[in-house]
């Protein structure tokens, strides 16, 4: 029998069309959010456009996820 693989959600769902699109592991935008240091969501989001070209929803989906997973 094949054992139900759990469907992905919420942001990570985005990390293997991210990783496909822009040619970077996900870790890679994480070290990038890292070191940009204290900035709020959608400060994050427009670094991750304006600087490095992502989308909205892509940019979003990584901040969301990141933020989540480093709360304080």
């Amino acid at each position: 029998m094949m054992a139900d693989i759990e469907k992905i959600k919420g942001p990570a769902s985005y990390f293997p069309s991210i990783e496909a699109k822009y040619g970077h592991p996900v870790k890679h935008w994480f070290d990038i959010l890292r070191q940009a240091g204290d900035l709020k969501h959608m400060e994050l989001v427009n670094l991750l456009k304006s600087a490095h070209g992502l989308g909205h929803g892509h940019a979003n989906a990584l901040v969301a996820y990141h933020l989540a997973k480093n709360k304080a």
